[in-house]
């Protein structure tokens, strides 16, 4: 086996998914996380088809996965009076099977450290230099080491595609809209509800219990580690808009944990430089695309494959990972979120609605997902397990 000792940057649900498939197979695992601990709760991400739960199953967590589901529940649009107009079905936002990211990064990063992997929080890469036989990282906080590979698992703002590959503009295209999801306490029901105004879309109650938001928006610039400046978007974004909007902002100001990102997309030509990959959404994002969390379980799967396959020969591993999983990734490549979620007219508003009361076309976008979803043929790596 080459380079047997491997850095993962990111402890979301990529980073930590690939950690349990190099520990499978015997390579020694260290992750790096800028945030001082596990972030907890978040939006509700899902698994579709046969494809998302057959690498569920082989991982072992199935189950687990099944014992946490928030349950998929259907979502109810209003109007400003809060009279339903149409339900979103729980299928459309929670495929075959929902949970809590902040859920699933737990249930992840449990298994790997009881497994034997290395865990690092509060600290972040500050360079990278690759030398004949191996990678020389330097950390904000920790001492400097060596590492035979390096792998950015660390979001759609990556650090370690930043420093290995270029700046972020060079391959994170913004779609002009923001998102916000914001852990709020109140009394705002059982059922999920949706209101739309143009250009802006507020939702909260239900198992998800994160409010979101989705708002229309030239670039801002901002610091997403500033909850209170992320505070001030939200409440200058959403001033004067109807139904609960004014209570749920009320519920903003008093809110913890904010967190606000524009929906952007990643195209980049290839996932590798040297002895540094990229994984997740640091290669292949598109927020909100209801694609993602497959995307990087399934990728974290494929790319421990092929370095156990390859005998941790990186040239040849991250060769086959990019040309089995490039097809299956393009999915990230198109759409956006934005405009169907929270359309800019009124009349797209009720066409995006109609959508949800026409049986049949939301029967053809729900087939289109499954396909795109199972559309890679999985290998089985398990006879590359180092005894």
């Amino acid at each position: 086996m080459e380079d047997t000792d491997i850095l993962i940057s990111g402890a979301g649900v990529a980073g930590p998914a690939l950690a349990y498939w190099l520990n499978h197979y015997g390579f020694n695992v260290t992750v790096v996380e800028k945030a001082p601990a596990l972030r907890p709760g978040g939006q509700a991400v899902d698994f579709k088809g046969e494809t998302h739960l057959t690498v569920l199953e082989r991982m072992g967590i199935l189950e687990d996965v099944r014992r946490l589901q928030t349950g998929g529940a259907d979502q109810e649009i209003v109007d400003a009076n809060g009279r339903r107009l149409v339900v979103m079905p729980g299928e459309f936002t929670g495929g075959d099977l929902e949970i809590r990211r902040g859920d699933l990064s737990r249930l992840l990063y449990e298994r790997t450290v009881a497994a034997g992997c290395e865990y690092v929080f509060g600290d972040s890469i500050t360079s990278l230099t690759e030398t004949a036989g191996g990678v020389h990282v330097t950390f904000e906080r920790g001492a400097p080491r060596v590492f035979g590979l390096v792998v950015g698992a660390d979001g759609i703002h990556s650090n370690v595609r930043r420093l290995a590959f270029g700046p972020e503009s060079d391959y994170v295209r913004f779609l002009d809209y923001y998102y916000a999801l914001v852990d709020i306490r109140g009394n705002f029901g059982t059922t999920a509800k949706m209101y739309n105004e143009p250009g802006r879309l507020v939702s909260t109650g239900g198992p998800k219990s994160a409010a979101l938001f989705i708002f229309a928006s030239q670039r801002l610039d901002y610091d997403r580690y500033d909850v209170e400046q992320m505070k001030r978007i939200l409440l200058d974004a959403y001033a004067g808009m109807g139904w609960r909007t004014p209570e749920i902002l009320g519920a903003v100001r008093e809110a913890d944990d904010v967190y606000v990102d524009s929906i952007s997309q990643v195209r980049i030509d290839h996932y590798s430089k040297g002895r540094v990959v990229l994984l997740g959404d640091a290669a292949y994002g598109n927020t909100l695309g209801g694609f993602g969390t497959g995307l990087a379980m399934v990728g974290a799967y494929v790319l421990a494959g092929e370095l156990a396959e390859a005998g941790g020969n990186h040239r040849v591993a991250f060769r086959r990972y990019e040309e089995g999983f490039r097809e299956y990734a393009k999915i990230a490549k198109s759409g956006n979120a934005g405009p169907f979620l929270a359309p800019r007219t009124w009349r797209g508003i009720r066409m995006r609605n109609w959508i949800f009361r026409a049986g049949l076309l939301f029967k053809i976008m729900m087939r289109m997902a499954d396909r795109f979803a199972t559309d890679i043929r999985l290998k089985d790596y398990s006879s590359s397990v180092r005894r």
